[in-house]
């Protein structure tokens, strides 16, 4: 018990909770593209981890393999993912809007699959690393910051922020909120949904290109990459409410904390199974999610 006070009251322990904030960035960051999109088109893509991986390989081939700048490489990258996600709603879930909800899974469950074995073939199994490292600020002696976690933090914070200002002050962004609400009558009122929709896609695409560059600063990418951080990505948007994009940001940063708790006390992997029992526990009671908007 004295053990578990020392722990608590360590600078360690509050290192480990500042951490805690800003890694809820990194997540925050993930999961607001998926919640855009499930927030207007109403289906959920499976396969958004995987666009994030193909933005990291764009990203690392052109800045490493092509030797161009880091910043155009991540204009490529979010370029990349912004046609990806077009493509993805052009090709693919046009044609499942009515469909039902398990095929609507199947499909993305299947382009999930696609894209890992197109990398696979395409750049092998090897882990690929940017070779750029942002490093840490020392904050006191003792206390050290990640400047990744810390730029994904301000990042994911200035992203919300300007969605929200997009969706609630532009003409678009109007649209895009009532189209969310009821479809069938944005139709009967002549507005070009389908537009509308693929420009949510590419939005939420250019979303993915934004997280695939902060996660290459972190991380090394390869095929199943998107296996690490897919499933927690998902889970944080629900928990937040599907398609809540204020929900989702601070259901990240419980699931962050959770994580990172778990791991001070333990080790990693036992915060995210903490972080797993908490999401299992809170779909009992709150299945629609803990932040989710009330009707």
């Amino acid at each position: 018990m004295a053990e578990f006070a020392d722990a608590l009251f360590s600078i360690f322990f509050v290192e480990t909770l500042i951490n805690g904030l800003l890694f809820g960035g990194v997540l925050a960051l993930l999961s607001l593209g998926l919640n855009l999109i499930f927030g207007v088109i109403d289906v959920v893509w499976i396969c958004y981890a995987e666009i994030i991986m193909l933005g990291m390989y764009t990203i690392y081939f052109m800045h490493v393999e092509a030797g161009l700048p880091l910043p155009v490489a991540i204009a490529g990258g979010i370029a990349v993912t912004a046609l990806l996600g077009w493509l993805t709603h052009r090709i693919v879930i046009s044609y499942l809007l009515d469909a039902a909800p398990i095929n609507q899974l199947l499909a993305t469950g299947g382009l999930l699959f696609f894209f890992q074995g197109l990398a696979m073939v395409a750049f092998g199994i090897d882990f690929r690393n940017v070779g750029v490292s942002l490093g840490s600020l020392a904050v006191t002696e003792d206390i050290y910051l990640s400047w990744s976690r810390l730029w994904s933090f301000l990042i994911a914070g200035a992203v919300v922020a300007v969605l929200f200002i997009f969706l609630s002050r532009s003409y678009l962004g109007a649209a895009i909120r009532a189209i969310s609400q009821d479809r069938e009558i944005m139709i009967l009122m002549g507005v070009n949904t389908k537009k509308l929709y693929l420009l949510t896609s590419a939005i939420g695409g250019g979303l993915a290109g934004l997280a695939a560059a902060l996660l290459a600063m972190q991380y090394d990418v390869h095929p199943f990459i998107g296996l690490s951080f897919g499933p927690i990505t998902f889970m944080v948007c629900v928990m937040g409410g599907l398609g809540n994009m204020v929900g989702g940001f601070l259901a990240a940063f419980v699931f962050s904390e959770l994580i990172t708790i778990g791991g001070y006390f333990a080790e990693l992997e036992w915060g995210y199974v903490l972080a797993f029992v908490f999401f299992i526990a809170t779909m009992f009671f709150r299945p629609e999610g803990l932040f989710a908007r009330k009707s």
